[in-house]
């Protein structure tokens, strides 16, 4: 089966979004397209339909194939949980903690695995789109490598390298990688694309071609600044591409960036309404008192976060804010931070401890080695919701009595103060439901607006692929790949 690998000549080049337009681009050619990253790492992830756990960039990219995520197409993704520690899942199920020490020779070990996940994947598809993980021209990194060149020459996959323009430097940043790179990993570069150009491309034709005289590989495109891949989930990063006010006769929504937030996506579909503005508040900066309701996202490392909270004096502001009527909503981090206490007695995240939390909801949490994976369906706030639960630990107590959810299965979730003003939930995805923007807004006097955030993605990721192969040479890449002639 056919495969291609798309690298970068660094991060955040927007290798994740041209892997999803590549995606939908061969998929609506009506060719079984699945996507691939041997080695993530992210705090953003998504429950695939075989109960584990992937990039949620991977997630979004199975979505551009029309496909179910499955655990094959990231078989190893590390989750930062400390600052030199991460949590490491194999084949979308934890297998314990690295450092960054050890994992360089932790990571070699991995490859039967990455190599195991993708023969599978190549075997139910007509072609395999590779993303990498930052670059290649890292060869400090290169022993041991599954990311990038490690993979590609083991899996035998071709390469195509992105540059990001916007950045600037991009003719030194393709010409040097070919520089620094071993003979043989250059020989698997078949091309190179250039990403988020601005402007007239004319005027970039002649460095376009001083790249292709300099590297000796092919240009197979320049790619304009995708605007639609800002409907698309959020990836890797917080971008705070929102203003810190709100527009007029907006309502604020204000969510703190956590040292080790996780899942911020959660928040996206709250953009799409027009009643309200969603501000992503950075440290050294207090919530802003105007807001209407707070969200305390996802966190990676509930207790560390937590204390990042109260040093930087977000948490007098949330009891500002509740003290003044306002709705407070936790999700799975956030949530477990909302009640009374957060107890580690086995050092799950670090030494054993134990702390108060917030105090906002009468409920207690244990954390626990047992990593709940699960997609759910139920009611919640009076309309149907689906999502999926993501988290280590067991949250009990009187509050709990008031749940958020009732799930198909039985369970229940969540919990809900006295007066209807602070909400926790351990499920992910619940904005994505208009049903329940539109219970939740209410509250705070918002009146939504209906828009399916699903069938929005779906759109902006046709959207996304019609605008790459206009400025790609999509053939000359199925050839690339072994497919045509």
């Amino acid at each position: 089966m056919a495969a291609l690998m798309l690298q970068g000549t660094g991060s955040d080049v927007g290798k994740s979004v041209l892997v999803a337009a590549l995606c939908r681009c061969l998929t609506n050619r009506d060719l079984r397209v699945l996507p691939f990253k041997p080695q993530n790492m992210s705090n953003n992830a998504a429950v695939t339909a075989d109960g584990g756990e992937i990039g949620r960039a991977q997630a979004l990219q199975a979505l551009a194939c029309r496909a179910e995520p499955h655990s094959d197409m990231n078989p190893v993704l590390l989750k930062p949980q400390a600052d030199r520690t991460s949590q490491l899942i194999v084949h979308g199920r934890v297998r314990g903690t690295l450092g960054s020490g050890n994992f360089r020779e932790a990571r070699g070990a991995l490859m039967a695995e990455v190599l195991e996940s993708h023969d599978r994947l190549r075997r139910q598809c007509d072609i395999i789109i590779v993303e990498g993980a930052g670059s290649p021209a890292e060869i400090n990194l290169r022993a041991g490598d599954i990311a990038n060149m490690g993979f590609a020459r083991a899996a035998n996959v071709p390469v195509v390298l992105i540059g990001d323009i916007d950045r600037g430097g991009v003719i030194a940043s393709v010409v040097g990688t070919r520089a620094v790179i071993e003979p043989d990993d250059a020989a698997m570069i078949r091309g190179f694309l250039i990403n988020k150009f601005r402007g007239d491309p004319t005027l970039f034709e002649d460095g376009y071609r001083a790249i292709e005289r300099r590297s000796g590989w092919p240009g197979l495109g320049v790619i304009p600044w995708l605007s639609a891949a800002a409907r698309l989930p959020s990836e890797d990063a917080v971008i705070l591409d929102r203003a810190a006010d709100p527009q007029e006769g907006r309502k604020l929504i204000a969510c703190p960036i956590l040292p080790r937030i996780s899942n911020f996506d959660d928040l996206d579909p709250l953009k799409l309404e027009p009643g309200v503005e969603v501000v992503m508040v950075p440290p050294g900066r207090p919530i802003p008192a105007e807001a209407a309701m707070i969200v305390l996202p996802g966190s990676k490392a509930t207790i560390a976060d937590l204390a990042a909270l109260r040093a930087e004096g977000w948490d007098i502001d949330i009891r500002a804010h509740h003290r003044r009527g306002g709705l407070i909503v936790g999700l799975c981090g956030g949530y477990q931070m909302l009640g009374r206490r957060i107890a580690d007695p086995l050092g799950i995240e670090g030494a054993p401890a134990e702390v108060e939390g917030l105090g906002l909801l009468d409920v207690e949490t244990t954390l626990s080695p047992a990593k709940i994976l699960r997609r759910v369906r139920g009611t919640a706030l009076g309309a149907p919701v689906e999502g999926y639960e993501m988290h280590m630990g067991e949250t009990r107590g009187p509050g709990a009595a008031r749940r958020m959810a009732m799930l198909e299965d039985g369970a229940e979730d969540g919990a809900i103060d006295p007066a209807g003003r602070v909400i926790g939930s351990y499920l992910h995805g619940l904005f994505a439901s208009a049903d329940l923007r539109r219970a939740l807004l209410a509250r705070i006097d918002v009146t939504a607006s209906g828009r399916d955030y699903a069938a929005d993605v779906d759109t902006a990721l046709d959207d996304i692929a019609a605008e790459f192969a206009r400025y790609a040479d999509v053939d000359a890449m199925l050839r690339i790949a072994g497919i045509g002639g």
